[in-house]
């Protein structure tokens, strides 16, 4: 089975690519929301940031208080180090456990946002970039999150740079609208499902 990574910068659609390659039979693991779930339902997870962050960090019924979280990791990287310190792996052991599930497939995909910036890029067979202008992103963020241009001009710059991505990857997914966006996920679904060579 060969492990493929999905990622992108903010806006650029990954989603939707991952969208289309389940449609194709692939499974898809999406980061983000596995992370959101453990740290709800994982009781270790939850006793190791409810040490670090403060009982605060869930509400009564267990629920996470994202706010006070995000209040406190957002404006602290040794907070936020902490905090990725604590999920990241938890995700990592989950997602080593789902791939097992999964080992009959030819391959699988895991959709993350911080494939590169968290070197975990490494730990993959392939990786696949999804690309779009910065006019675009901008755009489709702004009507996703009602949020404002500045807004997102700062959430980007927190990320790594589409271009520095690039020699990492794979293959590229161009999603701006001006190349067909299944056809080239096409192209590489049947280039990855080509038998292994031993």
């Amino acid at each position: 089975m060969i492990k493929v990574g999905l990622t992108g910068g903010i806006g650029v659609g990954k989603t939707v690519c991952a969208e289309v390659f389940k449609l194709l039979g692939t499974p898809v693991y999406n980061s983000d929301i596995e992370a959101k779930l453990i740290m709800t339902d994982d009781d270790d997870v939850k006793s190791a940031i409810t040490e670090v962050f403060g009982p605060e960090s869930y509400d009564d019924s267990g629920q996470l208080n994202r706010g006070h979280l995000a209040s406190v990791i957002f404006t602290n990287k040794l907070l936020l180090a902490k905090m990725n310190g604590i999920v990241h792996p938890a995700v990592r052991d989950h997602f080593g456990k789902w791939c097992e599930i999964h080992k009959e497939k030819p391959y699988i995909i895991q959709e993350s946002a911080l494939l590169f910036e968290t070197g975990s890029y490494l730990l993959f067979d392939k990786v696949i970039l999804v690309h779009a202008s910065e006019e675009v992103r901008i755009e489709r963020v702004i009507k996703r999150d009602n949020t404002t241009e500045e807004e997102v001009k700062t959430r980007i710059s927190k990320q790594l740079s589409q271009e520095s991505k690039l020699e990492f990857a794979d293959y590229v997914i161009s999603n701006e609208g001006s190349r067909p966006l299944i056809r080239q996920i096409l192209t590489i679904h049947l280039d990855l499902m080509k038998p292994v060579k031993v």
